[in-house]
């Protein structure tokens, strides 16, 4: 029998110049078993996601924007509360106890006939004194109070969006650490198959059916796709580190290989609803109100020019002897206050707020600009998407017949090394792409049901 090299010479002179089929090619060789310490995996996360209930319950939980704007809502009640008290009746008492200590004998600071007919002051002397006050105009407490209530809507609306961006963020974040899981895995499976070609090479090498050239082209070929692993690992140790930072956590965070990614545009629908309308966007709804508030807010400061009208009543009482004690006087006043000169502290103020207005209304402005570049933008992300992922889908299945076509035609000498490093590296990246798509098409469904809709969890 003739040596193996003399057979694959032979079948190297039997060669035509049409493309082998694999109707005309002999069966493949036997790929070798090849071992290498970059084909073990990326070692797993010290923690996974199981679920996406799982993972939005983490970040309710862990959130420091979420828990900023709460915090935002509970202050703006604040600020309104306090805005309302001045409207409100204000009674307050007060209660003292007073000594002469020179003349220990008299009542400390009471008038002779306060304690009354046939009574006198105690020594010490204890007093006390209840004051009620109640505002009857005063417009810019009125407009005081419909700024900081504007504030308020504005502050909810705000906390809503949080809500969605965090949703929206943590889709997004889920999706990517998918993807480079995936990546990560097809990095590896083109490593082993740069290492099998370049075993293949080497065999053919050693039984004289190649040369030295086609060594070094499979071998540069394996140091590409080592590359390429060494970056796709750190990409998924960076996606992880985001997950983990996403759900509030210091450490990377994995998500679990039976995750149901395919299911995450229904699994958000749950949690988010979609919009009647682009103006009613929380985003948009808070810009709006805070052109409200600071419009109400420089009102109260231009009716801080107006006259005030108030009433007020004080009841006074001192410790008597004998008896308890003995009320003196209760007095009930109207109190009009009248603004004459404030050295231009007033008008100072309303401009200062007239320039907040501005402000507001410019910046809702770029709010409502920006949304709608971003929905026209992510309802044709979803068409765009789609599209890049049936052509990626084309270009795989074509690489991949391509791949194997020049694998066998370099197993029986017909094919050079140049052109099986070439549809190496080219179903490579066919593959990387693909799952790049796929993912792609996931996040732009997301992207275009998140950005018209309104999350209340």
């Amino acid at each position: 029998m003739a040596p193996p090299s003399v057979l694959l010479l032979a079948l190297a002179v039997t060669s035509v110049q049409s493309e082998p089929t694999s109707s005309d090619l002999p069966s493949a060789i036997v790929q070798p078993k090849v071992e290498d310490a970059m084909l073990t995996p990326v070692p797993p996360a010290p923690r996974w996601v199981k679920t996406w209930d799982e993972a939005l319950a983490l970040v309710r939980e862990r959130s420091t924007d979420l828990r900023g704007a709460e915090a935002g809502v509970e202050r703006a009640s604040g600020r309104w509360r306090q805005a309302l008290s001045s409207l409100l009746p204000n009674a307050r008492a007060q209660a003292g106890v007073a000594h002469d200590l020179l003349n220990p004998d008299v009542p400390s600071g009471v008038n002779p006939g306060a304690a009354g007919d046939g009574r006198t002051a105690t020594t010490p002397v204890g007093t006390l004194t209840a004051t009620l006050t109640q505002s009857v105009v005063d417009l810019s407490a009125w407009r005081g109070l419909s700024s900081t209530r504007a504030a308020e809507k504005s502050a909810v609306a705000s906390l809503q969006d949080v809500r969605r961006r965090l949703t929206l963020g943590l889709a997004r974040t889920l999706v990517a650490t998918v993807a480079a899981e995936r990546a990560a895995e097809i990095n590896r499976v083109n490593l082993r198959q740069a290492l099998e070609r370049a075993a293949l090479t080497q065999r053919s090498f050693e039984l004289g059916a190649g040369n030295q050239l086609d060594v070094v082209r499979v071998n540069q070929d394996v140091a590409v796709a080592r590359g390429a692993l060494v970056a796709g690992d750190e990409q998924l140790r960076q996606a992880r580190e985001a997950l983990g930072f996403a759900l509030g956590f210091g450490q990377a965070m994995g998500v679990d290989p039976a995750f149901n990614l395919q299911g995450l545009v229904d699994q958000t629908r749950k949690e988010c609803s979609a919009l009647d309308g682009l103006d009613s966007r929380p985003d948009l709804v808070a810009a709006k109100a805070q052109v409200e508030s600071a419009r109400e807010s420089k009102r109260q400061a231009a009716a801080g020019y107006l006259p005030t009208l108030g009433v007020s009543s004080t009841l006074y009482g001192l410790t008597t002897s004998p008896g308890l004690g003995h009320f003196a006087t209760w007095n009930v006043a109207a109190v009009l206050s009248v603004p004459l000169w404030e050295g231009g502290g007033r008008e100072g103020l309303v401009r200062e707020r007239a320039g907040v207005e501005t402000q507001a209304a410019a910046a809702l402005e770029s709010a409502r600009r920006d949304v709608e570049l971003e929905v026209a933008q992510a309802r044709r992300g979803v068409d765009v998407a789609e599209a890049l992922v049936k052509t990626a889908s084309e270009s795989r299945d074509l690489a991949e017949r391509t791949d194997r076509l020049t694998r066998r035609a370099f197993e029986v000498g017909r094919g050079s090394s140049l052109e099986l490093v070439q549809s190496a590296s080219a179903l490579r990246q066919a593959e990387l792409t693909l799952v790049l798509r796929e993912f792609e098409s996931v996040q732009a469904r997301l992207d275009a049901f998140l950005t018209e809709a309104r999350c209340d969890w």
